[in-house]
């Protein structure tokens, strides 16, 4: 069984402020299964945004953790994630959004193997 978004965002941001890394929830979603969206401001005018992986990109031995994938493969300016964001949102308006801010690109998330 996985946990409900609001347990994990609360881990999460636990588990970043814990190593001096500042993140906080931008937008609080549906409390029990909504997607989890994490950008990651670089502090330079460039962002990366990372989604939930798709299903196909979870093994068997471990089908509840939560995995996520970079959109892009390099960052990008804050005002294109932002659009994205706004894209995400209209099409699921139960997201979550975690905004981390660090120079050093810090994120600490389970990325999926591609």
């Amino acid at each position: 069984m996985r946990l409900k978004s609001s347990f994990w965002v609360a881990a999460y941001l636990r588990r970043l402020q814990g190593e001096g890394i500042f993140a906080a929830v931008r937008r609080r979603g549906a409390e029990e299964a909504g997607a989890v969206f994490v950008k990651l401001a670089l502090l330079d005018g460039n962002a990366l945004l990372f989604a939930p992986a798709p299903q196909t990109s979870y093994d068997d031995a471990h089908p509840t953790d939560r995995a996520f994938v970079a959109t892009t493969a390099e960052p990008v300016g804050e005002d294109v994630v932002e659009n994205r964001l706004r894209r995400e949102l209209d099409f699921d308006p139960d997201a979550w959004i975690v905004e981390i801010e660090d120079k050093a690109g810090r994120h600490r998330l389970d990325l999926a193997k591609t």
